[in-house]
C-alpha cells in the first residue's frame, strides 16, 4: 500500500516536502502537517475566518480558505529567491482554524485571543490568515502579554487608527485601540503602503505608497529597522496594500498602492527584526481573478517563514542577480 498522498493528513513529521501534486491532495498551507500537537513546532499557521468587522465588502471570511489552495505551487520547489526548501530547517504546521461563534458577536475578540494564547504558550510563532483585519487586535493582545509592547510594521492602504470607543467591532480602529491600550509601542512602528487621509498618525511613521514609489525599497527598509531596533516585531500585512491590480480580491480596494514587488522586496529585507508574529488579512476570493490577490497573500507569508528558517541556520544556493 502506497503512502504517497495527503501529506496534510498522513505525515507523522513536521518537517519535510510532501509529494502531492499542485493540483490534488488535501490542502493545508504550504501542505505542512495537519495537528494540534505543539511539541517541536516553530511555526504554527492558522485561519481566523471572521469578517463581520468590515465597513465594505464582505467575504474575508473564505480568505484563509482562497490562501491555502493558493499555496500550494509555492511548496512545490525551493524558495525564490532564498534557495532553500524552508521546511527541511522550520517546523510548521496548519493548526486549521479558530472555532468562533458569529452569532455571539461579543465573544469574538476573546475567542481569538485565546485561541493565540493556546499557541503560543507553546513557544512557537504564530502566522494567521484571516479573516478581515479586525483579528489583528485580539492578536496583539495575545502576542503582546507574551512579549510585552510590540512594534508594529502594518502593510495598508488604511491607517486603522480612526476614532475607537473600546468595545466596537471595526477593522478601521483596531490599532488606534492596541496603541491606547499599550499594546504597540507607535513610536516603534512603522505604516507601509497608506493611500487614505486621518487626521493623525498616531505615533506612527507613515511611509505612503507614493513615498515608497518615489524613495524606493532600501529607504523605507532603512526607516523600518531604525525604528524598531531590538523591539518584538509583528508584521500586520492587509493585501489592500497592494494596488487592487495586483489584488483586486479585497474589500476595501484603493487604487495607487504597492506593486506586488513592492511588498515582497520589503518583506525580504526585514530579516534581521526580532520577527515574532505575523498576520495576513482581508483576502476575498470572491472578488479575486485567477487567483492572484491569495497568491499574492500565500507568497508574502510563504516568504516570512523563509526569514524564520533563515534564523533557524538554513542556506540556500541563489542563481542569478538577486
Amino acid at each position: 500500500m502506497t503512502t504517497k498522498g495527503d501529506f496534510a493528513f498522513r505525515s507523522n513529521e513536521n518537517l519535510g516536502r510532501s509529494d502531492d501534486r499542485t493540483y490534488s491532495g488535501v490542502l493545508s498551507f504550504l501542505r505542512r502537517r495537519y495537528t494540534r500537537e505543539l511539541n517541536d513546532v516553530d511555526v504554527v499557521v492558522s485561519g481566523v475566518p471572521y469578517d463581520c468587522s468590515v465597513t465594505n465588502r464582505s467575504g474575508c471570511r473564505f480568505g484563509p480558505r482562497a490562501i491555502r489552495e493558493a499555496s500550494t505551487q509555492l511548496a512545490e520547489l525551493d524558495a525564490f529567491p532564498f534557495g532553500f526548501f524552508p521546511f527541511d530547517t522550520l517546523a510548521v504546521t496548519d493548526y486549521g482554524d479558530c472555532y468562533m461563534d458569529p452569532h455571539h458577536p461579543e465573544t469574538i475578540a476573546d475567542t481569538i485571543t485565546n485561541h493565540a494564547r493556546e499557541i503560543l504558550k507553546s513557544d512557537a510563532k504564530m502566522l494567521t490568515l484571516g479573516g478581515d483585519h479586525f483579528i489583528a487586535y485580539p492578536l496583539l493582545k495575545a502576542h503582546a502579554e507574551k512579549h510585552g509592547p510590540i512594534a508594529l510594521v502594518q502593510f495598508d492602504a488604511h491607517c486603522d487608527t480612526w476614532p475607537d470607543d473600546g468595545k466596537q467591532l471595526d477593522h478601521g480602529t483596531m490599532f488606534a485601540r492596541a496603541a491606547a491600550d499599550g499594546i504597540i509601542d507607535t513610536s516603534k512602528s512603522t505604516q507601509i503602503g497608506l493611500r487614505t487621509y486621518n487626521d493623525t498618525d498616531a505615533g506612527f511613521e507613515i511611509l505612503t505608497a507614493p513615498w515608497v514609489h518615489r524613495n524606493g525599497i532600501d529607504a523605507a527598509l532603512d526607516i523600518i529597522k531604525k525604528r524598531a531596533g531590538d523591539a518584538p516585531v509583528y508584521i500586520s500585512f492587509d493585501i489592500d496594500g497592494f494596488d487592487p491590480a495586483f489584488a483586486p480580491g479585497t474589500g476595501t480596494p484603493v487604487v495607487g498602492g504597492l506593486a506586488s514587488w513592492q511588498g515582497l522586496e520589503l518583506i525580504r529585507g526585514m530579516g534581521d527584526l526580532n520577527l515574532i508574529g505575523m498576520d495576513v488579512v482581508e483576502v476575498a476570493p470572491a472578488y479575486d481573478h485567477g487567483e492572484i490577490t491569495a497568491l499574492a497573500a500565500a507568497t508574502v507569508a510563504h516568504d516570512w517563514l523563509c526569514l524564520l528558517a533563515q534564523k533557524k541556520g538554513a542556506k540556500g544556493h541563489v542563481i542569478g542577480r538577486i
